[in-house]
């Protein structure tokens, strides 16, 4: 599927217009969903933040976790802008990366977002992105939680990744405790996402995931499931490439080169797939 150019009018988002028609696609990514849109002339973020909320309402609109919007550069690579279900923007999604790639219809391409550009690899459902590289890697962290005391690790792998090693995964109340640390003040003002991971082997790990901006656990997170798998090889040695066993069920993988406390071309690797085609009316 390629990116069509589009020359709709720049009317607002409003009365002054009874109805107007959007095409949109509905995507998943290991149980990320999306839905993916081309960029609309004249129109700008603050209205695309207000369909973002339309669109991703589960009850009146089409539900999502996120709105992609795609926009074909002169360069001929894609300018992917990232709205949460909110209608905060994001710097970065993992697995928004991938079904924009899956949508652009290339082998390769590259994504250009708020954290760098992305490259893409695209073999029939399986897509492969490589993240930009991480930074501002913080471990053992102490956090106070009221009388509670946690040490947590924070990572930005594109976006902001707090992640805490737990035994007992399927017990963890991620929508309460990862709320609280989510808008904590040492990460404020822009808070963070928040991951809760346990081993399963040496190179094998579950993750659940509270998303900022969504504000509730996913089904899957892919930066944090990279940001995830970094921290896990930091803290036991392990070497890649790391599985990450996520809610949905499908195991995502993650690649990379390590250098001491850094890392660098991290890729991470799953399954994509367009669910509907449809028309949005505003």
């Amino acid at each position: 599927m390629t990116i069509l150019s589009v020359t709709r009018s720049s009317r607002r988002f409003s009365s002054d217009f009874k109805m107007r028609k959007i095409n949109f696609t509905k995507m998943v990514a290991s149980g990320n969903d999306f839905v993916v849109i081309e960029g609309i002339q004249g129109v700008k973020g603050s209205k695309y933040q207000r369909l973002a909320r339309e669109m991703c309402d589960r009850k009146f609109g089409a539900g999502a976790d996120g709105l992609l919007v795609l926009s074909k550069l002169r360069s001929g690579d894609v300018r992917m802008r990232i709205f949460n279900a909110d209608g905060s923007e994001a710097e970065m999604c993992g697995n928004g990366a991938r079904c924009a790639s899956l949508f652009i219809g290339k082998k390769s391409s590259r994504l250009m977002t708020l954290a760098g550009p992305i490259e893409a690899r695209v073999n029939k459902g399986n897509v492969r992105i490589r993240l930009t590289d991480p930074h501002s890697l913080k471990t053992d962290l102490p956090i106070k939680l009221g009388t509670r005391s946690l040490r947590v690790n924070f990572i930005n792998t594109g976006v902001p990744h707090t992640v805490i090693f737990v035994n007992g995964l399927e017990k963890i109340g991620v929508d309460g405790l990862g709320r609280q640390i989510r808008f904590h003040k040492k990460f404020a003002p822009k808070g963070t996402n928040v991951n809760f991971i346990e081993v399963i082997d040496s190179s094998s790990i579950k993750i659940r995931t509270y998303e900022r901006g969504i504000e509730g656990e996913t089904l899957a997170c892919g930066t944090g499931s990279s940001a995830s798998a970094l921290i896990f090889v930091l803290k036991s040695g392990a070497s890649g490439p790391i599985k990450v066993h996520t809610k949905s069920g499908e195991v995502l993988k993650v690649y990379f080169k390590r250098m001491g406390n850094r890392f660098s071309d991290v890729w991470l690797e799953g399954k994509a797939s367009i669910v509907y085609k449809g028309e949005y009316y505003v």
